[in-house]
């Protein structure tokens, strides 16, 4: 997938969202959690301290009572992170009590600190270090004997291990992460599978089109989701429509020919048979009008047949009978001509084009060769972004070969170097004609073999 494509622009705003969304959502999980866990934890506190408010102050007596440990076993161990303790406040001879668990220790009254009561349960809290230096939560409540008023005051405390309820919550918070982390892989990974997966019909008509332009297919055919229908309805009828503008201008260009051609024969006879050097003028021009008619109308040709899709010819189809065809016109001179031409390399445009082409500088190679002619036809590596293809037929002889002012001139319509050869000098001007047509090129250059190398490059599938 390339950067700049639909897959990697979807997949890659989900795993943001994905990357945004599951951190912010675990860390509100987490908070509520805690919260959850903090109160249920204080909620236990308070109990502990009322039942212990209630069972030692609520008597006749006129010191604080012992409460019995059936409220927590682990009041009863040292330094067991659970404490109790009853602190005379007003009375400071008064009895303190406190749990087996704090063993001699005493804990800080959040009143004497100065913290505030809570507004709704007028209970003080505070967090602290234990008698083990550990950290725990301390609830305080006020009260007097029998809940009287005027009586001396008394600071009934409960602790409990404030690392009891920091090891749930980090227990929770690990679990979380691990969670969390887990559903968003699999997000992605479905994320990954639903783009792909919807994608796929793009696809399936990316080939389609493919195989349009390589001539395997002539229509876009096969189930397309709805969304894609419209498409593939338009763009068939876009080829049917090219399909008929092909022909009409082969039938419009067709039709031009026959209309110039029999007019141009009629003039080009009578003044040949005037005998007079106006007749002689008359044929020339006569000539030069046919040979300019006979131009436009093979580039009108050539236009029509590149607009149409499909067009395919396999260069080796083309190349096999020029070389036979050719060792047989030029046998007199034992040329030998050499092929290579692989059976992957296919013209992405139509047959007779390749032949005009290929015909023209083979034709051009064997009448200046001395006995051997090369012919090496590849596809290039690179390739435009739109995936298209290009490939390369090189042409050389073992002739003379041209100079660099010579290879510049040469290929000027009509122009001839040398006038000794048969020809008209529309060879190499009818294959630089036909080359940029299909948006290649020709380029001529010094052959290893000694003559001249003749490189041309076109649109391949």
């Amino acid at each position: 997938m390339r950067l700049d494509s639909i897959a990697v622009r979807l997949i890659a705003a989900s795993m943001a969202w994905t990357v945004i969304v599951l951190p912010l959502a675990g860390y509100l999980i987490y908070e509520l959690y805690r919260e959850d866990v903090q109160q249920s934890f204080d909620s236990q506190l308070e109990k502990l301290v009322t039942a212990i408010t209630i069972d030692s102050m609520a008597n006749d007596t006129d010191v604080p009572t012992p409460p019995p440990n059936r409220y927590e076993p682990l009041f009863e161990f040292t330094h067991s992170g659970w404490y109790w303790q009853i602190l005379p406040i007003d009375n400071q001879g008064g009895t303190t009590l406190r749990s087996p668990s704090l063993a001699t220790a005493v804990l800080p009254s959040p009143l004497e600190l100065g913290y505030p009561p809570d507004p709704d349960t007028s209970m003080r809290w505070r967090n602290d270090a234990g008698p083990d230096g550990k950290p725990v939560r301390i609830v305080e409540v006020v009260d007097t004997l029998g809940h009287k008023d005027g009586e001396p005051r008394y600071s009934i405390v409960v602790a409990g291990p404030s690392e009891w309820l920091e090891a749930s919550v980090s227990t929770f918070r690990t679990r979380l992460a691990l969670a969390l982390a887990v559903a968003g892989a699999a997000l992605l990974a479905l994320m990954y599978f639903q783009v792909r997966f919807g994608l796929a019909p793009l696809q399936r008509v990316e080939q389609a089109l493919a195989e349009i332009r390589s001539g395997d297919a002539s229509r876009l055919e096969g189930d397309v989701p709805a969304e894609i229908e419209p498409l593939r309805e338009e763009l068939n009828a876009l080829i049917q429509s090219n399909e008929d503008i092909v022909e009409r201008a082969r039938t419009q260009v067709g039709n031009l020919a026959h209309g110039l051609k029999t007019p141009l024969a009629v003039i080009t006879n009578e003044a040949r048979s005037a005998k007079s050097p106006l007749g002689d003028k008359v044929v020339e021009q006569t000539q030069i009008m046919n040979d300019q008619v006979q131009h436009y109308l093979e580039r009108a040709q050539i236009a029509a047949r590149i607009g149409a899709v499909g067009r395919v010819t396999a260069v080796g189809e083309v190349v096999h009978p020029l070389v036979r065809t050719l060792e047989r016109i030029h046998a007199e001179k034992a040329i030998r001509i050499t092929a290579e031409c692989p059976d992957e390399v296919r013209f992405q445009g139509e047959k007779h084009d390749l032949e005009e082409m290929l015909g023209n500088l083979l034709d051009n190679a064997c009448k200046w060769a001395a006995g051997k002619v090369k012919l090496k036809a590849e596809l290039l590596s690179s390739q435009t972004r739109t995936g298209r293809r290009r490939m390369r037929i090189t042409v050389e002889d073992d002739g003379p070969g041209l100079n660099a002012d010579q290879r510049a001139r040469i290929g000027k319509r009509g122009l001839r170097l040398d006038e000794t050869k048969p020809g008209t000098g529309l060879g190499l001007s009818i294959v630089i004609d036909l080359a940029q047509s299909y948006r290649g090129a020709l380029q001529l250059d010094q052959s290893p073999l000694g003559g001249l190398k003749a490189r041309l490059e076109l649109p391949a599938t």
